[in-house]
């Protein structure tokens, strides 16, 4: 079946067809950089980075562009808390986002354009508004004009009494009308301003985006995608502002992922209550989170606990234990246990997984699929329900590396096996306060009990290992042990 996606732009699941054929144009809202990163960033840009994949891989070429809001409100008045230039602040969290972004093994955007970089092209969008008759100036600053505009509202489909509610929130007594917004706000003492027509000053935060995707992907674009919070005010104002300058649709399809949330709670700065990344990753492994990101579906909300996030590590773990294992076997004199099932099954996951992500990206559904087909794969590498059969240890390889390539539409699965797994037992050993040399004497005396056939000695052994989260696995390569948190 076409890939289908839930389109805000209607509230409807439609048939995503390029505005140009074989070409995708994507833009999506990056963070406001005045504060470490948490993991309601990383859904942000895991989504859309697993977005762009998929579109690639069903063969379509995609710009993606995701931008730095690095002049705003909030990163003037951290500059101000801490007595510093606001560029210092807005570079600092910028560099620890990018660090923090890259530790998820993900595509880097085709262009990572900056607020402060395009000035000169939103003054210049905010005086085609002005000209136009769209917006209108007070007092130094520059409002839109919403009764202008009389497709106000039909992104997020609030009533008008409920829209003016929320922006009754940030009364500005120049304004003429409650829901009108700045484009361009009046220079304050002790900030950043640029010179314009209407006086220094500097942008106001919706039209940055406005001016930054028509920059580089057109006046009409196909996706525009973000967080579920930015459809009220922020794409909204987008869409006013855009298609009042550009006298066209600004995107065809407005994509959200929903809000990571903790105990019921969205996860934010203002609240409180989330953990940087930075911090987070101390105790999880990147690919680990992404992994669990992908648990259910992207326009959902998801709840964060530290049972499903280790959950999430420990299957992932169970991947790459299965393609470590088959690498062992690539090296292996004696046949591979194989057999004509997983064949079977291997000739029908990538159907599966096109299923599940063509309806609307549902990345839960692409990991059952691949759930399943590891499931598959252990039992053929136990011996279960086959044979040894001639070329089987080809099949194998056939297979891990079909489990490599699907996987990767996700941005999984990437790493080497041993490698991978060696850094993840090296993380849980320090966080057990575990050491490795006294693990590898007790295996070494197991060892012995065994040979001198004093099972019990063994079993003993193995037990008192497991009490301490230690796993033993006897594997035709000698005995293999991982830490369970």
């Amino acid at each position: 079946m076409p890939l289908e996606v839930y389109n805000t732009l209607g509230r409807a699941k439609v048939p995503f067809e390029p505005l140009t054929a074989g070409q995708v144009r994507m833009y999506a809202c990056g963070p406001t950089v005045y504060d470490d990163g948490h993991i309601g960033h990383a859904r942000a840009a895991v989504v859309f980075d697993m977005v762009r994949r998929w579109l690639a891989f069903k063969g379509l070429g995609v710009t993606y562009v995701r931008n730095y809001t690095d002049v705003d409100d909030k990163i003037i008045n951290r500059a101000n808390e801490l007595g510093v230039d606001y560029q210092e602040v807005a570079e600092k969290y910028t560099r620890q986002y990018e660090d923090d972004v890259g530790r998820l093994l993900l595509l880097e955007p085709d262009v990572k354009p900056k607020v402060s970089e395009h000035i000169p092209d939103i003054i210049a969008m905010v005086k085609t508004l002005v000209d136009k008759g769209a917006a209108y100036e007070a007092a130094g600053s520059v409002y839109f004009a919403v009764d202008k505009f009389a497709g106000y509202g039909k992104l997020s489909g609030r009533t008008r009494e409920d829209m003016e509610n929320v922006a009754r929130v940030d009364h500005d007594p120049y304004k003429e009308n409650e829901l009108d917004f700045a484009l361009w706000k009046a220079a304050k003492p002790g900030e950043p301003s640029w010179e314009s027509p209407w006086g220094p000053g500097r942008p106001g935060w919706h039209i940055e985006c406005s001016v930054m995707s028509s920059k580089y992907l057109g006046k009409t674009f196909d996706i525009h995608g973000g967080g579920r919070d930015l459809i009220f005010p922020h794409h909204e104002n987008e869409i006013a502002q855009s298609e009042a300058a550009n006298g066209t649709l600004m995107a065809k399809y407005w994509l959200h992922n929903g809000h990571v949330t903790k105990d019921g709670v969205k996860i934010s700065k203002s609240l409180g209550n989330f953990i940087p990344l930075k911090d987070l990753y101390k105790s999880y492994d990147p690919e680990a989170i992404k992994f669990f990101l992908f648990g259910c579906h992207y326009s959902s909300p998801l709840d964060f606990t530290d049972p499903g996030l280790r959950q999430a590590e420990r299957n992932l773990e169970r991947f790459y234990e299965a393609l470590d294992l088959v690498d062992a076997l690539a090296g292996d004199d004696q046949p591979a246990m194989a057999g004509v099932p997983l064949a079977d099954e291997l000739a029908g996951l990538e159907a599966k997984v096109t299923a599940a992500m063509d309806d609307d990206f549902n990345t839960a559904k692409a990991l059952a699929a691949l759930f399943d087909f590891l499931h598959a794969l252990n039992q053929h590498l136990a011996g279960k329900k086959s044979a040894k059969k001639p070329g089987s240890r080809a099949l194998l390889k056939k297979a891990a590396a079909e489990l490599r390539r699907l996987g990767g539409v996700l941005g999984l699965f990437s790493q080497d096996p041993a490698a991978y797994l060696g850094a993840l037992t090296a993380m849980r050993v320090r966080l057990k306060g575990l050491d490795p040399s006294a693990i590898a004497a007790r295996i070494e005396e197991r060892k012995v009990a065994r040979a001198a056939k004093d099972f019990a000695r063994a079993d003993q052994v193995r037990a008192e290992l497991a009490a301490q989260g230690v796993i033993l696995e006897d594997t035709p390569q000698g005995t293999k042990w991982r830490v369970e948190m």
